[in-house]
């Protein structure tokens, strides 16, 4: 049997249904690329030119407004506070939540099955039933309408999802590395960080990930805790943008030039690092 019969014998023929999952699959890609190119091409138009030609292409391209976002809606100063809230939240996140994934993937007992059991719960909880708690509780820290107290609710939130991911991670490291750290007099602290995080890289940039793009596009508890200019975020400052708009006059142009501003670093991050994030999730859910 020759090489060519051998490699054709090998391939197995796609099935009918996989053929059409795969061509649902990119009919769905297609339109989501369709939509994010319409939505570029409406911020560089005018008001007048989208009310009367929709799905028209811009003839003249309005880069102003883009300039009127930062300006007006104050874009500059929110994309700060959302880069700044989003990077604390998430490092402070995987900091917090390596341990304990690593201490539940490690210890099996009843009491690290209960602990499991309630991180995977919390993933259930609705936001919203939180609102009112959390807004009492940072008032009376006073620690409403601040960035730091943000952080911390989005820590908090982050805390489920982050270790129930890291546990599968850390759980498919085998123990032998940790064995020959402890032979080589390694405590269990330095057996931790010398040794499996270097392992759980992976797993560590993929929750870091994860954490940021969930706190870049928050905006129910931003909209809650803070109220201030100087202190909201990317998707507070674009609810503001447009409420203003509906009272001086829809500015159609400079909202989709928000909505561009928002979400031009995720696109860039998943047109970057996408294939990590996939795989991570997968790899570390999936274990």
């Amino acid at each position: 049997m020759t090489s060519r019969t051998m490699t054709a014998a090998r391939r197995k023929p796609v099935s009918l249904p996989m053929r059409i999952a795969t061509g649902a699959v990119w009919v769905v890609v297609a339109a989501d690329i369709a939509l994010i190119g319409w939505i570029l091409l409406t911020s560089l138009r005018d008001g007048t030119d989208i009310l009367n030609h929709p799905f028209g292409v811009p003839t003249h391209p309005k880069f102003a407004n883009y300039s009127r976002v930062f300006s007006d809606g104050g874009f500059g100063q929110a994309a700060l506070n959302s880069v700044l809230v989003a990077v604390l939240s998430s490092v402070l996140a995987v900091v917090v939540a390596a341990p304990c994934a690593y201490a539940l993937a490690r210890r099996r007992n009843r009491v690290s099955g209960a602990m499991s059991m309630t991180f995977a719960m919390g993933l259930g909880v609705p936001g919203q039933v939180m609102v009112v708690p959390l807004f009492i509780g940072m008032a009376k820290a006073n620690l409403d309408d601040s960035q730091p107290g943000l952080i911390l609710v989005y820590l908090g939130l982050a805390m489920p999802f982050t270790v129930y991911l890291l546990t599968g991670f850390f759980s498919g490291i085998p123990q032998v590395l940790e064995e020959a750290a402890v032979l080589d007099g390694a405590g269990m602290v330095r057996t931790f960080t010398k040794v499996i995080l270097p392992v759980a890289r992976g797993g560590l940039i993929t929750a870091f990930l994860l954490q940021f793009i969930s706190a870049w596009n928050e905006t129910l508890f931003a909209i809650v805790l803070t109220h201030s200019q100087d202190k909201v975020t990317l998707p507070v400052a674009l609810s503001n943008f447009v409420q203003e708009a509906q009272l001086n006059g829809l500015d159609w142009g400079a909202m989709f030039a928000g909505v561009c501003v928002v979400l031009a670093p995720m696109i860039a991050l998943f047109s970057w690092l996408g294939s990590r994030i996939i795989q991570g999730m997968t790899v570390g859910i999936g274990k």
